[in-house]
């Protein structure tokens, strides 16, 4: 038969009275996403009110510098009937009482103490102490002794031997547990995690209750039942209440017993749950199953269980996706004489003239990476559906309620740098993480590059798992396959959807004129700080996706918070005076709105089956159809009332040029 795995890891030997509260027991890692981390105090007493006492966590890290990084203030809790209190996430079972987000505890080398204190006297980076010191447990996975944080401790008599114990190494299954032998004599083990138990087995055994459901997602008007166990017969009628309310989630969308009893000697109940149909667009929403209370000698095996509830009272625009876009629908909000700055201006007087725009300290704020996250939630929201934003990569709605705030990416979306974070030199501070709204906000210019980080025109909601796998990639290097320069094999090793390249471009390159420091260059550098690749693939993607509703209806969205705007997306032509065909050239805002404006006809989509549409033109006009070798193809005429085509062409790049009024522009398309 197997032994049960049982480390004997290190002995404290003190002579020491029992203080009144203590470190019983810690995980510190779990294995996978570290969810189930908990720390365990115990007091002398049942019942102990631990009122005035504080947990403090240091970082024994180079970098942590034995500093804290993570407090507890435990005024207003209190010990249960064995003297136990349980700190952990909700993924803990039994539930703790004292509930903080999953993955907080770090592994070590590390140190937990207990202060007679307040937790304003441990601010975050405040170096280890003994002063009104109750308890300390110096922990690792694996790891070097912290010699330091050892020696810190170790001034105060009572832990003048204190030694760092080991959980084990990472991804462990153990806990690091408290006894005490008939001397008084501390030792630590590692074995078995005992949350909510005493660790050698003696004290009141608690009757645990689960709640159960069958799904964790329901639309409006359906029904669902909720079920509760307990894991013994129980030896009275158990009466207790359960809560559901949740935010904008309240008892006005829901009918249904929130009062239930488990008869004497049964060990279950149950209730059912009706949503409330109504007509508001409430947005999808989450309601959390909860004991509202249960007598001392029960415990919640699990809690806070989360169903969404759809709302199907989600809105539309009038504009279409990336995937199917439309044009002239949504029109540009930039205030009259936006851009007269840049008229008759090329070159490096145009780029600085640009920048003085956009980057205007005493007009253009700077959010939080945190705000960024309700700019998102407006800016990406999913045309089609109000409740969702659309996202990068995947291209495909996803409820705005799924967004990652944990270390699991499946199935939730965060924000995307369009310019990778690593190759700006972009980095957020500890305000970063306040969402303090559009009317709190930094000064900002062209060298503050920090800024970068949280620049909602750069940034997008994206798939998480297809987020990590950006990384830091340059755009379109032929190292990472599918591309070779050609308009014809324009993949994206990215997989960067085409109805979003010329987004990412023009953002792309708004961040090169925005801050100072960093530059779009030809190829792939990997040694310049700053700079991005490739240009030309850029520039490609610029020309052959122009800015469709979608992206207007975002530069208009973002402006209202940052008051700056894409310039790219208002006047795409830009982009061949600073980068392209016309540098060198003076611009001329009049003649880029010209009743023939080549930047303005649109063909899309492109890369396309054979269905085309033309936009903008404000005439009739004569399309010739050429292969690359420069050999007409085939000639057809389409006016401003119709413009949808349907081509018979091979696989392959072709030149269409259009002409009206004796003018004409040539645009690249891939027929697939």
């Amino acid at each position: 038969m197997k032994r049960p795995l049982l480390y004997f890891m290190s002995i404290c030997f003190m002579q020491l009275s029992f203080a009144q509260v203590v470190i019983n027991e810690l995980d510190c890692d779990t294995p996978g996403v570290d969810n189930m981390e908990f720390l365990e105090l115990l007091s002398d007493t049942p019942n102990f009110p631990l009122d005035g006492y504080v947990v403090v966590f240091f970082n024994g890290s180079e970098s942590g510098m034995n500093s804290s990084y993570f407090t507890v203030d435990l005024d207003g809790y209190q010990t249960d009937v064995n003297g136990l209190l349980l700190i952990g996430s909700n993924s803990v079972s039994p539930v703790p009482q004292f509930l903080i987000s999953e993955n907080v505890i770090q592994n070590g080398a590390d140190a937990v103490a207990i202060y007679q204190a307040d937790d304003t006297d441990f601010p975050e980076g405040t170096v280890a102490t003994i002063d009104n010191l109750i308890d300390v447990l110096l922990y690792d996975t694996t790891d070097a002794d912290d010699t330091d944080m050892i020696a810190i401790f170790s001034q105060d008599p009572r832990f003048a031997t204190i030694q760092q114990i080991n959980e084990g190494s990472g991804n462990n299954t153990n806990s690091i547990q408290r006894f005490v032998d008939m001397d008084d004599n501390v030792t630590y083990t590692s074995t078995t995690p005992t949350p909510r138990q005493l660790n050698d087995g003696s004290g009141i055994v608690l009757n645990g209750i689960s709640i159960g459901i069958a799904q964790s997602q329901y639309d409006e008007d359906e029904s669902f039942e909720i079920t509760f166990t307990s894991e013994t017969p129980v030896t009275e009628n158990l009466n207790f209440n359960i809560l559901l309310d949740n935010f904008g989630f309240n008892t006005s969308d829901f009918t249904g017993n929130t009062s239930l009893t488990i008869p004497i000697n049964q060990t279950t109940t149950s209730t059912t749950i009706t949503l409330v149909d109504d007509s508001d667009d409430e947005g999808d929403e989450v309601t959390r199953i909860r004991f509202e209370s249960l007598p001392a000698t029960y415990l919640a095996l699990n809690n806070n269980l989360q169903i969404r509830i759809v709302d199907n009272d989600f809105t539309m625009a009038n504009f279409g996706t990336p995937l199917n876009p439309t044009f002239g629908n949504v029109t540009s909000t930039q205030p009259s004489g936006y851009y007269n700055s840049l008229d008759g201006l090329a070159d490096d007087d145009l780029r600085q003239a640009l920048q003085d725009i956009i980057a205007n300290p005493n007009v253009v704020r700077a959010q939080t990476y945190a705000d960024v996250l309700d700019i998102l939630v407006e800016a990406d929201q999913n045309p089609l559906n109000s409740n969702q934003v659309w996202l990068l990569y995947t291209e495909q709605g996803r409820a705005k309620l799924d967004l990652q705030t944990g270390s699991n990416n499946n199935g939730k979306w965060n924000r995307e740098h369009t310019y990778p974070r690593s190759r700006g030199g972009f980095f957020d501070i500890e305000d970063d993480e306040v969402a303090d709204g559009r009317d709190v906000f930094w000064t900002t210019k062209a060298d503050s590059l920090r800024h970068g980080n949280s620049d909602a025109h750069a940034l997008r909601a994206a798939d998480g798992p297809e987020n990590s796998t950006r990384n830091n990639k340059h755009y379109g290097d032929p190292a990472l396959g599918g591309y070779d320069g050609s308009m014809a094999s324009m993949e994206d090793p990215l997989r960067l959807g085409e109805s979003f390249r010329g987004d990412v471009a023009r953002s792309v390159l708004y961040m090169e004129i925005r801050y100072n420091g960093l530059a779009v260059v030809n190829g792939y550098p990997e040694n310049g700080p700053g700079e991005l690749g490739d240009l030309a693939t850029l520039l490609d993607w610029h020309r052959n996706d122009p800015p469709d509703d979608y992206e207007m209806n975002r530069n208009n969205v973002v402006y209202t918070w940052q008051f700056n705007r894409n310039p790219f997306i208002d006047q795409p032509d830009l982009v061949e005076y600073i980068w392209g065909t016309d540098v060198g050239n003076a611009w001329d805002q009049e003649l880029s709105i010209a009743e023939f404006d080549a930047n303005a006809i649109q063909v899309y989509p492109n890369p396309t089956n054979g269905n085309l549409s033309i936009k903008g033109l404000q005439n009739e006009a004569v399309v010739d159809v050429f292969s690359v070798e420069g050999k007409l193809i085939q000639s057809f005429g389409v006016n401003s009332a119709s413009s949808d085509v349907q081509l018979h062409l091979a696989k392959g790049l072709y030149l269409f040029q259009i002409t009206s009024e004796q003018q004409s522009t040539v645009k690249k398309i891939i027929v697939n």
